[in-house]
């Protein structure tokens, strides 16, 4: 009895990452989700972004639409065809953000408030999130794939990834309040190169470290696996190479226990407000 009453009050310390904002709860990548993250308490908004037509930073996960949860400027379902042809790089802002991407919900999360909402752009969330935390980081992920890059879905990576930096420059953050990451080696490799100052986090859904690393020429600061790719031999392989892990999606306590256990720097999940209580 002892051992159970001592394991629910373990406590740990580590960056607490809210997924899109906090997906579980709000409308993902939203105003709202960050909003609701900042007041659980995060220590770092995660989000990703894409470019529109007129070359603005755009706070969403693909570069097209998710049928699910979005409506037209008119309140109507679109199509799953229109949806996936819509193609946010071949659109201004303007027409991206007469979507409603709030009001019908997600079907996976239920727990998500039913809210009108928009994709914003990503000055407009750091300037909302610096309002009302001034030490609140942030992790930013470029969403960049060759298939994307052929098919015109976003720009070049060079250009891409220029077009977000200008951004995070432009907002005169502390850059060790700044991470930006990517599934996209190309991304990673190009800024490295070329802005050597940013905090770099390699994203990765498959295979393990050893495998993973021999994509890039250099060490970034993090390493950011599927969670379940993770043991203990694997996170200490990674921090003996400086690195912190940080690993993304998880939603369960038992898994955030566990990662937790295991010595992992950080967590991302949709759902900060279970991880709160494990955090000293």
């Amino acid at each position: 009895m002892d051992d159970v009453i001592l394991e629910k009050e373990q406590k740990f310390e580590f960056d607490l990452q809210g997924h899109r904002g906090a997906r579980g709860l709000s409308p993902e990548n939203t105003i709202q989700a960050f909003e609701k993250a900042l007041e659980l308490g995060v220590n770092t908004l995660e989000l990703d972004v894409v470019i529109s037509k007129d070359d603005k930073v755009v706070v969403s996960h693909e570069p097209w639409l998710n049928e699910d949860v979005t409506l037209d400027a008119k309140g109507n379902k679109i199509s799953k065809e229109s949806a996936l042809a819509f193609n946010m790089y071949k659109n201004k802002y303007k027409k991206i953000k007469s979507y409603d991407v709030g009001s019908i919900g997600n079907p996976k999360f239920l727990e998500q408030k039913k809210e009108k909402a928009y994709k914003p752009l990503l000055s407009e969330v750091i300037a909302f999130a610096e309002a009302k935390n001034e030490e609140i980081r942030y992790n930013i992920e470029i969403k960049s794939t060759p298939d994307d890059e052929k098919r015109e879905f976003q720009p070049a990576v060079a250009e891409f990834s220029d077009l977000v930096i200008a951004e995070l420059i432009k907002a005169k953050i502390p850059k060790n309040r700044i991470t930006v990451q990517s599934f996209d080696p190309r991304i990673l490799e190009y800024i490295h190169k070329k802005y050597p100052e940013f905090i770099l986090a390699f994203l990765t859904y498959q295979n393990d470290f050893e495998t993973n690393m021999k994509m890039l020429s250099f060490v970034p600061e993090i390493y950011s696996p599927y969670f379940v790719l993770l043991n203990k031999d694997e996170v200490k392989t990674i921090q003996n190479k400086n690195m912190k892990v940080i690993p993304w999606t998880v939603n369960k306590k038992e898994d955030m226990v566990n990662l937790l256990k295991m010595g992992v720097d950080g967590i991302i999940t949709d759902y900060p407000n279970i991880a709160i209580p494990l955090r000293k």
